[in-house]
Parts: C-alpha cells; sequence; structure tokens
C-alpha cells in the first residue's frame, strides 16, 4: 500500500479537497438544500477522480525536490487549489461568475477573508465550506513555515538565524540531503495538525457554551485559529454569545501573536520564559498605545469636568478597543460588538490609518497571522536602541548573548530588507489599481488589505465602506496576485526566482 508521501504535494491536497466537499453535501442534505448537496457531492467526486488519475500518472516520478521544488509546490498551491475551490461554489450558486467564486476562494485561502457576497444570500452550507478553505489555509501556512520556510530561512526565520535568506545552515544542508522533503511534510503534519484542530475545537465548544449558534460559532471559531476573519453572520462581530464569546476569541487570538503554543519549536525558544517573549511584549505594547490613543482624550475631558457617570460606556469602549486592535493586529478583521463606542470615545471618527498600521505590523512569525511580523519589528527596534545607546556610550557593549547580538544586528537588517520589499509591494499593488480605475485612498486601502492578508480593511478602515462585490475583473486579478505575494511574502518568492539557488 503506497504511502501518501510518496506522491506530490498538489495531488495529495487536491485529494484532500475532493473529500472535504463531502462534508458541506451532507450538512445541506441535513438542511435540506439539495441544490447545494449536490454541487458539492459531484463537485468532491470530480476532485477525487482527477486526484486518483494524477495520483496514478505521477506516482514513478521521484526526481529529487530540491528548493525551488518545494517554494514551487506553495505557490502552485495558492495558483490551483483556488480555482478547484471555486468549482462548488460555481455550482451551488447559479448567478454568480466564476471570477466571482474563485476571487472568494483565493481570499478564503490566503486567510485574507475578503468576500464579495452578501453573508445572507450565501446558503448555509456554503458558508460551511468558506471556513473549512480559511481553515485549511491557515493550516497550510503553518506547515509550510515550519516544514519548508524555516529550514530555508524564510518566513521569519532570517531574523533569527542571521543567515540570508533562501539558503540553509550546514547542518540543516546535511539533513536535507538525507530527509525526503514530503517525509517531512508528513511528519509535520502529524504533529501539527491535532494541536490545531484541538484548539478550533476548544473554541467552538466554548463558543457553543457562550450561547452561540452551531454553525455561528464553528465558522468563528475556524476563523479565529486561521486568522481568515470569515463570518457568516451580519457585519464581522460576534453576535450570539456576546461579550463572553469576544472574550474566548480574545484568547484565542494570542495563538497568532506567538509561535510558542505549536510543536516543533528549537530548544532556545522552548527554554524561554513566556513573560520575556518578545512578540508577546511588543503586541501587549502596540494593543496597549492604540487603546490609549483611542480613550485617553475623551477621558481626560470627563476627569476635567468632573463628569465620570460614564463609567459603563467607557468600559464597553475600552473592550472594543482592545479586542479590535489585537484582531487587526493578528490580522483576523473581526469587529467588537462595542468598537462603535470606541469610535465615539476616539472622536476621530474612522481611524481607519490605526487600523492600517496594525494590519501592517501583522502577527507572529511562523503562524496563521500575516503582515510585516512583529519579530522583525522588535528586531528593527533593538537595533534602533542599540545604536541610540552608543551614540551616548560609544565604548559599550550590548550584551545580551550571542543570539541578541545577531538579532540586533544580522537580524535587524534582514528585517530592513523585508521591510523596504514589502514597502515596494505596496507600491506596485497601488499603482496597478490606480492603473485600474481605483482612486488613491481606494488603493491604499485594498493594496495593504491583500499584503496583509487582512481584507476585512476595506470595510473599517475608510469613512465609507469599499464593496469587494463592486470591483472590476482586472481588480480583482491585481488583489489576487496581492494576496499571494503577501501570503508567500517577497522573499520566499525571489529564492523560488533567484537563478543562484537553482542547482542547489
Amino acid at each position: 500500500m503506497p504511502r501518501l508521501s510518496e506522491y506530490p504535494l498538489l495531488v495529495v491536497l487536491l485529494g484532500t479537497l475532493g473529500l472535504a466537499a463531502w462534508l458541506p453535501a451532507a450538512h445541506a442534505v441535513i438542511l435540506g438544500h439539495y441544490h447545494v448537496a449536490q454541487a458539492f457531492f459531484y463537485s468532491g467526486l470530480v476532485l477525487g477522480v482527477l486526484a486518483v488519475m494524477l495520483a496514478l500518472a505521477t506516482r514513478q516520478m521521484r526526481a529529487r525536490i530540491g528548493v525551488q521544488g518545494q517554494l514551487a509546490a506553495l505557490a502552485g498551491a495558492y495558483l490551483l487549489l483556488p480555482l478547484a475551490m471555486a468549482l462548488p461554489l460555481d455550482l451551488a450558486l447559479p448567478d454568480t461568475s466564476f471570477s466571482n467564486a474563485w476571487f472568494e476562494m483565493l481570499s478564503c485561502f490566503t486567510t485574507t477573508g475578503a468576500s464579495v457576497y452578501e453573508p445572507g444570500r450565501l446558503p448555509p452550507s456554503v458558508h460551511l465550506w468558506r471556513a473549512m478553505s480559511g481553515w485549511f489555509g491557515g493550516f497550510f501556512i503553518l506547515l509550510a513555515a515550519s516544514a519548508v520556510l524555516a529550514p530555508l530561512n524564510l518566513g521569519g526565520a532570517e531574523v533569527l538565524s542571521g543567515r540570508a535568506p533562501g539558503r540553509s545552515g550546514q547542518g540543516v544542508m546535511q539533513i536535507a540531503r538525507l530527509a525526503d522533503p514530503a517525509l517531512r511534510l508528513s511528519r509535520h503534519t502529524a504533529t501539527i495538525l491535532p494541536v490545531y484542530a484541538g484548539l478550533t475545537l476548544a473554541l467552538w465548544i466554548g463558543l457553543l457554551i457562550a450561547g452561540e449558534d452551531g454553525l455561528l460559532a464553528l465558522v468563528h471559531a475556524m476563523g479565529t485559529l486561521s486568522t481568515s476573519g470569515i463570518t457568516a453572520g451580519v457585519g464581522l462581530s460576534v453576535t450570539g454569545s456576546g461579550l463572553p464569546g469576544e472574550i474566548l476569541m480574545f484568547c484565542f487570538l494570542i495563538f497568532a501573536i506567538t509561535r510558542r503554543a505549536m510543536p516543533l519549536q528549537s530548544p532556545q525558544i522552548q527554554a524561554q520564559a513566556l513573560r520575556r517573549d518578545p512578540e508577546l511584549r511588543l503586541a501587549a505594547g502596540l494593543v496597549v498605545v492604540v487603546v490609549l490613543v483611542l480613550l485617553l482624550r475623551h477621558l481626560m475631558s470627563e476627569v476635567q469636568t468632573g463628569d465620570l457617570s460614564s463609567l459603563r460606556s467607557f468600559l464597553r469602549a475600552f473592550w472594543g478597543a482592545m479586542f479590535t486592535s489585537l484582531s487587526f493586529l493578528t490580522t483576523t478583521g473581526y469587529e467588537s460588538a462595542y468598537w462603535s463606542s470606541a469610535r465615539d470615545w476616539s472622536g476621530l471618527g474612522a481611524p481607519g490609518l490605526l487600523l492600517l498600521a496594525l494590519a501592517i505590523l501583522g502577527g507572529g512569525v511562523a503562524t496563521t497571522a500575516g503582515g510585516v511580523k512583529l519579530l522583525r519589528v522588535y528586531a528593527l527596534f533593538r537595533h534602533g536602541q542599540r545604536e541610540l545607546e552608543r551614540i551616548i556610550h560609544p565604548n559599550s557593549i550590548g550584551g545580551g548573548g550571542a543570539a541578541e547580538r545577531r538579532l540586533r544586528y544580522e537580524g535587524a537588517y534582514q528585517a530592513w530588507v523585508f521591510f523596504m520589499l514589502f514597502a515596494i509591494s505596496v507600491a506596485l499593488v497601488m499603482a496597478a489599481l490606480t492603473v485600474a480605475g481605483l482612486a488613491f485612498e481606494t488603493a491604499l486601502v485594498l493594496g495593504i488589505a491583500g499584503l496583509t492578508t487582512t481584507g476585512q480593511l476595506a470595510g473599517v478602515a475608510s469613512l465609507d465602506p469599499i464593496l469587494y462585490s463592486g470591483l472590476s475583473d482586472p481588480v480583482k486579478l491585481i488583489l489576487g496576485a496581492a494576496m499571494i505575494l503577501g501570503r508567500l511574502e517577497t522573499l520566499a518568492l525571489i529564492a523560488l526566482l533567484a537563478p543562484g539557488g537553482w542547482r542547489r
């Protein structure tokens, strides 16, 4: 009996999608939506047959997979799998176009969460398929980060190692020559999937206990752990479970800040005390700063007038600002039910620049979050802090050990390179969107939303919400490319295309 690791990654993923499509089919049968059930059942059957045919055709192809092969498989997954995911959606919604279905599924798989459909237009089983696609995309990037990107010093690992992105250390290169990448992917899958699924199950049960509807609780649990921010309700906030549900989701958003909860971490990271985790400390500081900016001005005016009768409204505004800030910092995009209270307290209208900045900073390295990543920002901060110290005391010794010195110098250099590439990517995407006919502000919001995989920015970062359904096909194509670029990161694509690594 051949093992799954003997087949190409894309073939295994295609077969997995075919099997997964039967779950929404069964859900639609239970609800009596037989047309939707047929769409998912036949799509799963077609995808399954296609996967079997490709498996038979490629079983004997045991060519050695190098660096470019691994990265090409990742890029191919984001190019091809959304097309397969769009098949049942296109059949289940007769009044839609395949381009809209492709954009919807690409947004879900890249954990962007941008939707071209009104929630009330989609059947419940389609919402389940969207949530499953986003959840699967979150797991896929976790697997890629640990099994492919980290050994190649990509995805933020270059900040800790200080080595050039796309190149492994000597020890890792020796392991790579002995270990089949397919076997490494299967081992990492067996290790990460139980933890990822267990956390999702725990949050789902917690939301059910808090009073959320079953399907909506599952969608929000998947959207939180994958940072896709997908919802099946009206708006971006939790509805049935209220404040207890938001508190639960807030706790589980921490897993998008630090990778310490996931297995297969280095001994140095595991030995580090949780209170000394740089990503957690930086995220906490950023959330506190945003909350103070939003609420302090109004609070000081009330203290001066002696009117503190609205303590309850202040607490609502405080929680709304804290939850929404962490949600956009992790590029999830869920909005607190009390976010409107926070905006009213701030007097800033729609504080879109704050949310855009939080999404750009992003979550933790080797998590499902997008953006620049907190560890890169921390490395730049530590480098700037050390340079200021040298201005005052030129002969001082930085200290902190070899790892800290590597983070402050080589790591900060790699972080600065990535930050510049990210800025150039934003400029290029904005230029393409303006050429396609969008205004400057709209292009800015949509470009950052795509590159940071935070599609919900379109609805909250500007005074007038931007509807994805009103965008033209060329604009959707540009945004699709931006989502893939933001999910894979620019350094990974450069390592894929660089001629220097083709013979390794």
